[in-house]
């Protein structure tokens, strides 16, 4: 059995615009908070250590996370949209399916064709609950400025389309979903219209499903027959869960 990460660290040296800070207690300041903390002295401790420790402010957008129906919309499919912690655990352990999609040009927003083609050319047919990952290597570029504007998109189409074949659960190896932020802004200045700014999450109120951001190593995988871990971390009424995303290779 081999495992491949597929998840990227939680750190300050990515180019994530989102909001993040990260504090390393070492373990003589861990002496001091300890003695607070138990109502002793820092001889309590061996050679005036204790427990180290570390200090987040941390977007749960930020590093490998699963987007829940509660992200796109206060409603999906008519009812209430679920938040992180009320999805169903058998959504995030299932059959991977890779599409490669490297040799689309960033900022590129996939269509309902483009999934067909690639399915038939791996000659695959998507089963429901298959979790369906869209490569297109971002994530060898997360140290880059641009990093938030180099990836290939999914079109609320294709979005829609995969959630028709049964898919609860698909992901990218871009920083988001969506084409880049970047990419729609200037669509939309160019042409003032609804429905350009996030589509593909916008999906989400007609389709209840969830998405995975900023995966990586997919280039490790074959197009299929491997299983894939993401369960999100569990917090209460949030839009997203952080995930450390593996791929299970027989």
């Amino acid at each position: 059995m081999k495992i491949v990460d597929l998840s990227v660290s939680i750190e300050k040296e990515i180019k994530d615009p989102l909001p993040f800070s990260i504090e390393f207690e070492n373990h003589e300041e861990g002496a001091k908070f300890g003695s607070k903390l138990a109502g002793v002295g820092k001889d309590a401790f061996p050679d005036g250590k204790a427990l180290a420790g570390e200090r987040l402010y941390v977007n749960t957008h930020a590093g490998t996370h699963v987007d829940a129906p509660w992200h796109y919309w206060p409603t999906s499919e008519g009812k209430p949209a679920k938040t992180i912690d009320q999805l169903p655990l058998e959504w995030f352990y299932g059959n991977g399916v890779v599409l490669d999609f490297t040799h689309k040009p960033p900022g590129y927003a996939l269509t309902v064709e483009d999934i067909k083609a690639k399915l038939d050319e791996i000659q695959y047919s998507l089963k429901p609950f298959d979790i369906v990952m869209i490569r297109c290597d971002a994530d060898k570029k997360r140290y880059q400025d641009n990093y938030a504007e180099i990836h290939v998109g999914v079109s609320a189409e294709a979005t829609i389309w995969l959630v028709d074949q049964g898919i609860k659960v698909m992901g990218t190896d871009g920083w988001g979903w969506d084409t880049p932020l970047k990419v729609q802004a200037e669509d939309y200045k160019n042409n003032p219209r609804p429905g350009v700014i996030w589509a593909a999450h916008f999906a989400g109120k007609e389709r209840e499903y969830c998405q995975i951001e900023k995966l990586a190593n997919l280039e490790q995988l074959p197009p299929y027959g491997f299983k894939v871990s993401v369960f999100p971390v569990k917090i209460t009424g949030a839009s997203a869960g952080w995930t450390r995303a593996v791929a299970i290779i027989e």
